[in-house]
């Protein structure tokens, strides 16, 4: 089936890029959206095509808002978020929309060793160390500015910044084109270190005011996925997807068996779990597909990752009040965050993490937006 659906998939964007003259260029419109407390100004972009609006800040190089028709035509935000800055400033701890450094997911106690040298990362998730630590890539103001179709943001993460060797420099650029939201990463550094790159967007393709994302479908195109034990640390073995509540190779109603008596959901109260994205990684390649029957609208993600965090919001759990002054409960949005494994420092058998002194990581991630008829 996912091979159908893949070939499926190449063939609607070859048509739809045969469609595109008109859409090829997007506007894109700066202002200041506010300051940090500190005093420091926080620009917020509009980038618009003729499907798709989006807008991104300087503020943990955020995404912020994608407002998309349904089948019927009424726009909706599709993504959750906070209405103001200072809301963003004062998050708890969801990372709405951000870009996660320097290492996405988790590490196992927050300690890892690259040539026999042994790094400590501050603990934030128990005894082990969540998004880059206590202060990740969320937390900065990044430096920016406007590419064609889009927005490029820089931030310099200076050698020893929550115990990563190293100064590393890093760019996250978004291109709209038409209906497609296009992120590019890259980075390098002066000292070998270790890099997992991702960006925390919760969808909801009935709107971000619409409840939870429960009644969605999901296809991912991986037959394998990471376990882990109790504390969501890899345990290193890759296992298959078929027979068990993770086997998204068809399209599944999230409900249909997130309430399953399962281990692994037990552990994630619910999906959080990194899935082993089929191809050749560093290849552009279908990860998922997303669509609401309700709406109509559907989600296409594509990228040259490894691997792929599917989680379903579990501990958004009412107090935080999002935009439209919505109060976000659990499954209230969902995440596909392209990545490297968790915890790949710890795990020679996974893909490596290592950047060496003097290369350039690269990584694309493409977020296609649509409707079907049904």
């Amino acid at each position: 089936m996912v091979t159908k659906r893949i070939v499926e998939f190449a063939k609607a964007m070859l048509i739809f890029s045969l469609t595109l003259p008109g859409l090829a260029n997007c506007e894109v419109t700066m202002s200041i959206w506010g300051h940090t407390t500190g005093g420091e100004a926080v620009p917020i972009y509009t980038l618009t095509s003729g499907a798709v609006e989006v807008r991104v800040t300087s503020y943990g190089a955020r995404l912020v808002s994608v407002r998309t028709p349904d089948r019927a035509g009424k726009v909706a935000d599709i993504v959750l978020g906070y209405d103001t800055l200072e809301d963003y400033l004062n998050d708890p701890g969801t990372r709405f929309g951000s870009v996660i450094g320097r290492f996405a997911n988790r590490i196992a106690m927050g300690r890892f060793s690259i040539g026999g040298e042994a790094f400590q990362i501050p603990a934030n998730d128990g005894p082990n160390a969540l998004h880059g630590g206590t202060v990740g890539f969320d937390s900065y103001v990044w430096q920016s500015h406007e590419e064609p179709n889009g927005v490029e943001f820089s931030h310099v993460s200076p050698a020893g910044d929550m115990g990563f060797p190293g100064t590393l420099f890093t760019k996250v650029k978004y291109s709209l084109i038409g209906n497609s939201l296009r992120i590019d990463y890259s980075a390098s550094t002066d000292r070998t270190t270790v890099l997992n790159l991702t960006n925390h967007v919760y969808f909801n393709l009935r709107g971000d005011d619409s409840g939870n994302v429960l009644g969605e479908s999901v296809e991912l195109n991986a037959n394998w996925y990471t376990p882990t034990d109790a504390q969501q640390i890899p345990t290193g073995k890759l296992a298959p997807v078929v027979g068990t509540p993770f086997d998204f190779r068809k399209p599944t109603a999230i409900r249909a068996h997130i309430n399953d008596a399962n281990e692994q959901l037990r552990f994630g109260s619910g999906y959080d779990q990194n899935f082993v994205v089929n191809g050749i990684a560093g290849a552009l390649r279908l990860a998922a597909i997303v669509t609401d029957s309700q709406s109509g609208r559907k989600l296409t993600v594509e990228t040259t990752e490894p691997g792929v965090q599917f989680y379903t919001s579990n501990h958004l759990d009412g107090t935080i009040t999002g935009r439209h002054g919505v109060k976000y409960g659990r499954d209230a949005g969902l995440c596909l965050e392209t990545q490297h494994f968790p915890d790949s420092p710890n795990h020679a058998n996974f893909p490596s993490t290592v950047l060496p002194s003097g290369k350039t990581f690269r990584s694309t991630t493409i977020y296609t937006f649509g409707t079907t008829a049904f």
